[in-house]
């Protein structure tokens, strides 16, 4: 089959493209244009059934160029970082809803088999009950939460009036190798390694559901592979829930590093936008699919370390720079 990635140069994508490689796909991934041709964390990537493409999905004539002979859809291309979308909420929207819309028309137009579209965790907001199932209430509680409740009724949207067939999947917390430094696993990492003895966090009490983006890619591949996933939205999680003062001690525990955690205030999220615990239920993909993750949170964090520590990997990024 031939299967379009979109946001393929990112974090999650990256990971998703190098398993449907593995698995004999032909891939054609999207790289964000720039000028420099630099498409992302595809660069480390050589494949002969990789095909890559640089554009924007907020052009709906080139969404619908690179839809055309494709089987299957992953439509991961978004805007993601929270602290920035309290900067640039147009551009949310713009991005994320806007170009959920013209993949989702393009792949009507071109009749493609199966999309599988890309939702998010923080859509649920705090957690009025937990574990947290596909029923559980949408609160926007950041401008990015919003713009991605947007999109997934865009995208339901186009199932309900169209018949597209498609699949939202709605992964919780991911990390691993090649994560933005933004993120707190990464950040984590980044700052002990760079031999800082002061960390900078933001909130530590808040919980989350982590899972190792090689079980998320799994998690979009299953859904994508099943014809029960048409018409539904379905969680990717672990459904166990940890703190980050915890998650952060873990880390410390596997480097060996006994380093001071500082408040950073520009860190800290408006109080009423914080999402103060996520836990999935992932009931629903178990019964559909049979998916159940690999990793263990201590597995994944001791392979997303071993990554971080290699010094060309390392190099990449800047410890000294918060990105929001």
């Amino acid at each position: 089959m031939n299967i379009l990635v979109t946001g393929a140069d990112g974090f999650i994508g990256s990971h998703l493209t190098e398993l449907l490689l593995d698995k004999g796909y032909h891939v054609r991934a999207l790289s964000y244009y720039n000028s420099f041709n630099y498409w992302g964390w595809l660069e480390g990537i050589n494949h002969s059934n990789l095909e890559v493409v640089s554009g924007d999905i907020r052009d709906p004539f080139f969404c619908n160029k690179i839809c055309q002979d494709i089987d299957i859809v992953f439509h991961l291309a978004a805007l993601i970082a929270i602290p920035y979308s309290y900067h640039a909420p147009d551009s949310y929207i713009d991005t994320n809803v806007k170009g959920t819309l013209n993949i989702c028309q393009a792949a009507l137009d071109n009749k493609v088999k199966k999309v599988v579209s890309t939702s998010t965790s923080e859509v649920y907001g705090t957690a009025q009950y937990v574990p947290i199932d596909e029923k559980h209430p949408l609160q926007a509680q950041s401008p990015y939460s919003a713009s991605k409740i947007g999109a997934d009724a865009i995208a339901y949207s186009f199932y309900n009036s169209f018949e597209l067939p498609l699949a939202i999947a709605r992964p919780f917390n991911t990390y691993g190798p090649r994560q933005s430094a933004r993120a707190l696993i990464p950040s984590v990492i980044i700052q002990i390694l760079s031999g800082k003895k002061v960390i900078e966090l933001g909130d530590l009490s808040p919980t989350r559901d982590f899972n190792y983006v090689k079980d998320i890619a799994n998690g979009f591949l299953e859904l994508a592979l099943t014809e029960k996933s048409v018409g539904e939205t379905v969680n990717i999680g672990s459904r166990h829930e940890i703190s980050i003062y915890d998650t952060v001690q873990k880390i410390c525990k596997i480097m060996g590093s006994n380093v001071e955690i500082k408040t950073d205030k520009q860190r800290l999220r408006p109080q009423n936008s914080e999402v103060f615990r996520l836990c999935c239920d992932n009931s629903k993909i178990k019964t559909m699919t049979g998916y159940t993750p690999a990793y263990t949170l201590d597995m994944g964090l001791k392979k997303t370390i071993e990554w971080f520590s290699v010094p060309a990997n390392l190099k990449q990024y800047k410890a000294d720079i918060y990105n929001i």
